[in-house]
């Protein structure tokens, strides 16, 4: 097999006699070492797929494994307990390092892409709308799978989508990252937390200019995601893989406020889906899928739609079921959903997304029209302050599985209540703050920012509401 690698040119030689902090050496040894991240990315690909064949081939595991003695036990555990709910930590603490270095199907579709058809990409994949689409079918499908506890939905949705990114990889762009860039499921959820993150690759337009004047003709960068670096301001898009880093002298990786790309970048270009991702997905969708198997709400309205069926003398909701790729059926494990357990899942999920993001637009709206004539760009804005309430609430879900798995071997963590009760109450005074400061951009009447303020924090209660009943009363 042939790596596609870069020629390792040192595109730091615009920083000669500059005093580089710690990050821009950083970031310079990422440029330098782009062989390495490369082998690294296949160590990963590796272990990614040993972990999603091997459970498949072997017999579910009885009550008796636990973690450390069973691999399905613990390529679940690896999957759903340390990768999903860290990386998306990490995005938020130190931007796309995961997409850039490491991730198992970035390196399959850039590899796919240097043998393939180097096609141009079509205008509909370039659809702005695909990775909010794609991230609620798969969260929406893999409740109905059972995607978190055994092996063979892991395959089908993991490996469903690394085989597609493998396939746009092949048809499409020469040496990119087609798939990552417009159709990866959770590409999008990724762009908003990196907003969040205190480092980025910073590019200087100023020495930019400078560089051109004097002549200076650097070698190429392949920008695998398709970033267009010169106009880059802000982390959404970059995967930090450092291939830019030193790139005519003007771009570097540096620190910045957390805040500043959400108050300051990111209301100059409204992103329509990227408020439908964080209303109605992330504050929505991800409260309904996890909350639906604890919900007493849904047991009264089951019985209750039982008790009807029966009466009406129509069982076979009850007792029909679907092969296990389309609802959850191992009857070994008493585990099995009807067709009525399916209907009201999805309904839950789709009904918990609905009320609880039309509350929150509702209240965003009113947030908006308190600073001033409706605006629809400053809504969009106003929304891209609830990232840290919305990544915090897809944390605090994913981690409840690592809680979960760990107590089910006999591990108890300590403090874990009180640990979700402070993400929760820093994530919500976070929101509160870049609610404030974006405020401040549209208008300087104290009184109007007063009464948005209160209508953004009306907006949160549902999130806030909904996490309380499942952490703390369900």
């Amino acid at each position: 097999m042939t790596i596609c690698t870069l020629p390792e040119r040192d595109h730091t030689s615009g920083l000669a006699g500059a005093q580089l902090d710690v990050w821009a050496r950083i970031g310079n040894w990422l440029q330098r070492h782009q062989r390495t991240i490369r082998s690294t990315q296949w160590i990963v690909v590796a272990v990614y797929l040993v972990l999603l064949v091997v459970p498949v081939l072997l017999p579910l595991p009885d009550n008796a494994a636990y973690i450390w003695t069973n691999i399905t036990r613990f390529a679940q555990f690896a999957f759903w307990g340390i990768w999903w709910p860290f990386v998306i930590l990490s995005t938020a603490l130190v931007g796309r390092v995961w997409c850039g270095l490491l991730c198992p199907e970035g390196a399959i579709t850039e590899y796919a892409s240097s043998v393939g058809k180097a096609r141009a990409t079509p205008r509909w994949i370039t659809w702005a709308g695909w990775p909010t689409v794609a991230f609620a079918s798969t969260t929406l499908y893999g409740q109905m799978v059972s995607v978190y506890q055994y092996p063979k939905p892991t395959l089908l949705i993991l490996g469903g989508s690394t085989v597609a990114a493998a396939a746009v990889g092949y048809l499409y762009g020469r040496n990119k990252r087609v798939w990552c860039r417009y159709l990866c499921p959770v590409s999008g959820v990724f762009a908003l937390l990196a907003k969040l993150a205190p480092l980025h690759f910073h590019v200087d337009p100023e020495q930019w200019r400078a560089s051109q004047l004097e002549g200076i003709r650097p070698g190429p960068v392949n920008c695998a995601p398709l970033v267009p670096f010169k106009n880059m301001r802000g982390a959404s898009a970059c995967h930090m893989c450092g291939r830019c880093s030193g790139f005519r002298g003007a771009i570097r990786l540096a620190r910045r406020s957390p805040n500043v790309e959400i108050v300051r970048i990111a209301g100059e270009t409204p992103k329509p889906w990227e408020t439908v991702l964080i209303v109605f997905g992330l504050l929505g969708l991800v409260l309904g899928a996890f909350q639906w198997s604890s919900s007493p709400l849904l047991v009264a309205v089951k019985q209750w739609a039982a008790q009807n069926l029966i009466a009406a003398n129509m069982t076979w909701p009850l007792d029909a079921t679907a092969p296990w790729w389309l609802l959850t059926n191992y009857p070994l494990n008493n585990d099995v959903l009807t067709l009525l357990d399916g209907a009201l899942l999805v309904a839950y999920i789709l009904a918990a997304s609905l009320a609880c993001g039309a509350t929150i637009a509702l209240m965003l709206a009113v947030a908006t029209r308190s600073l001033g004539t409706w605006d629809p760009p400053r809504f969009h804005h106003m929304a891209q302050a609830l990232i840290p309430l919305a990544g915090a609430g897809v944390f605090l879900g994913l981690s409840a599985l690592t809680v979960t798995q760990l107590r089910a071997d006999g591990i108890m963590l300590p403090y874990v209540g009180e640990a979700r009760a402070a993400i929760l109450v820093l994530a919500t005074l976070w929101a509160t703050t870049l609610c404030w400061k974006i405020t401040d951009l549209y208008t300087d009447a104290t009184v109007r920012r007063l009464l948005a303020l209160t209508a953004f924090c009306a907006a949160m209660l549902p999130a806030n509401a909904g996490w309380f009943l499942l952490f703390w009363i369900w």
